[in-house]
């Protein structure tokens, strides 16, 4: 079992940055697959970069260049470092995890873009 908690949301002006964490707890957290999703109202939510358990990174292209994510295995902890943020950057961020069937989520963090 593994547990996510989100933390470092909030309102930002545009071209401002943010940092979010993942806090997990419970498994081996350097063998899970990691996330990071955002849903804004109204819409599905959708992946927003992803990171593998030895550092292997992907991004949705809108945050290529802006958005930069990392983990710390040691201190089972996940990061999504959000530059030149933009209005539509707006949205609840949650934190996955995975591992083969297994598929977990935190709360989620609101992130607000707007002047």
């Amino acid at each position: 079992q593994v547990q996510l908690v989100e933390s470092g949301g909030g309102l930002v002006q545009p071209g401002g940055s943010l940092r979010l964490s993942c806090a997990a707890s419970g498994s081996i957290f350097s063998m899970y697959f990691m996330a990071w999703y955002r849903q804004a109202p109204g819409l599905q939510r959708e992946l927003v970069a992803g990171i593998t358990g030895s550092g292997i990174t992907s991004y949705l292209d809108s945050v290529k260049g802006r958005f930069t994510i990392s983990r710390d295995n040691a201190k089972k902890t996940m990061y999504l470092q959000m530059n030149s943020l933009k209005p539509e950057d707006t949205g609840v961020y949650y934190c996955n995890s995975r591992r083969g069937s297994s598929d977990y989520w935190g709360q989620g963090t609101q992130v607000t873009v707007s002047s």
